[in-house]
């Protein structure tokens, strides 16, 4: 393979890898819990401050309570928690979904109910 093939190929690549990078962008920013489906590991949030609401999948999702690692069903004590999470469409067990959370932050001291 000459060198100008090799050099085209990578940067075939590289913008291959950069569009899927943008398609599924992580985003982030401080939510509400709304409701959780423990079976399906599925969250409705709404974000703060412009309150639009998104069906999460949280089956994947690192989840940690000050720093610490927490499981799924701790959720359900708290209200404000923060999410990076990918904005892309599908559907899990007959459910359409927004996006997956990729990691899930709850600080206790702003969040007691």
């Amino acid at each position: 393979m000459s060198f100008r093939r090799a050099y085209f190929t990578a940067l075939v690549i590289a913008a291959l890898f950069g569009a899927l990078e943008c398609a599924f962008s992580v985003e982030s920013g401080q939510f509400r819990l709304l409701s959780i489906a423990d079976s399906s590991k599925l969250i409705l949030v709404s974000q703060i401050p412009s309150k639009t609401k998104y069906i999460l999948d949280a089956s994947t999702a690192k989840i940690t309570l000050d720093g610490k690692p927490a499981e799924f069903k701790t959720l359900d004590y708290y209200t404000i928690i923060n999410i990076k999470y990918e904005l892309r469409k599908g559907s899990k067990e007959g459910i359409e979904i927004n996006g997956v959370a990729t990691e899930i932050r709850i600080v206790v001291q702003e969040n007691k109910k």
